[in-house]
């Protein structure tokens, strides 16, 4: 199934995923204005994101990173599991390399930043719908400078030349090694569906018992879980578990 709905003349059916109500209130009502999209559902939670994706089918999810539940990486990963026609647009408040390249892994056609003007934010569910990627300017950026990073120092000397000479200034950006995000992802992705959800509820604050009474589960078995993620991601005690998940994305840190 195709979901390139302008290539046949149809309307680009989108999905929004937000847990602020006002944001999707404004999204829905400049998206009503466009004469080629239609807002088919709404989201404030991860999880209802994969639900409605996978009951209404839409061409594009717009999703946001910070959600509760379940972050819209994970629903991005989920979506493209369970509706694989539908493509996810991000849309979202975080600008640092990590969570962008943790969106692409997740399979995410597009990136872009809330601050972006309309004009953009129509363009890129336009390309996405279109079976193209859309990319903020500044996550362009950061995907050229982690090819570059990525290579041997001579292929980084003649990328650096073919894009202008930026290549030395891209290794002196805060981005540093460009293959951290990726391992930081690859950390996470080892993580179990439970382990995730541990994860997130420790980062919003939950204590032991409070995650073993919302999940159904023992505190023992809350503990293990919390020690086998603490493990996993290479973390020394709660406080930078906390941190992780704040970096991730999995709790926002204006809530």
């Amino acid at each position: 199934m195709t979901t390139d709905a302008q290539s046949s003349g149809g309307i680009i059916r989108v999905l929004l995923a937000d847990d602020h109500d006002i944001l999707r209130d404004g999204l829905r009502a400049l998206l009503d204005l466009a004469d080629d999209i239609e807002v088919v559902g709404e989201a404030r939670t991860g999880g209802e994101a994969v639900a409605e994706a996978a009951r209404l089918r839409p061409h594009v999810a717009l999703v946001d990173i910070s959600m509760p539940e379940m972050d819209g990486v994970e629903a991005c990963r989920r979506i493209r599991q369970q509706a694989p026609e539908t493509r996810v647009l991000f849309l979202t408040m975080h600008e640092a390399e990590e969570y962008f390249f943790q969106a692409l892994c997740a399979g995410a056609a597009g990136y872009i930043i809330k601050r972006t003007a309309s004009a953009e934010l129509l363009a890129a569910i336009r390309a996405v719908a279109r079976g193209e990627s859309f990319l903020s300017p500044g996550m362009t950026q950061a995907l050229v400078n982690a090819y570059i990073d990525r290579r041997s120092p001579h292929q980084r000397a003649e990328a650096a030349q073919t894009i202008g000479g930026k290549g030395q200034s891209a290794q002196d950006t805060h981005m540093g090694n460009a293959q951290q995000p990726v391992n930081q992802f690859d950390r996470y992705a080892t993580l179990t569906p439970r382990e995730r959800e541990v994860l997130q509820l420790v980062g919003e604050g939950y204590t032991n018992q409070e995650i073993a009474d919302r999940l159904g589960l023992s505190v023992k078995t809350v503990q293990t879980h919390r020690a086998a993620v603490m493990e996993k991601l290479g973390l020394r005690d709660v406080t930078h578990l906390v941190r992780y998940a704040v970096r991730r994305g999995l709790v926002d840190p204006e809530r």
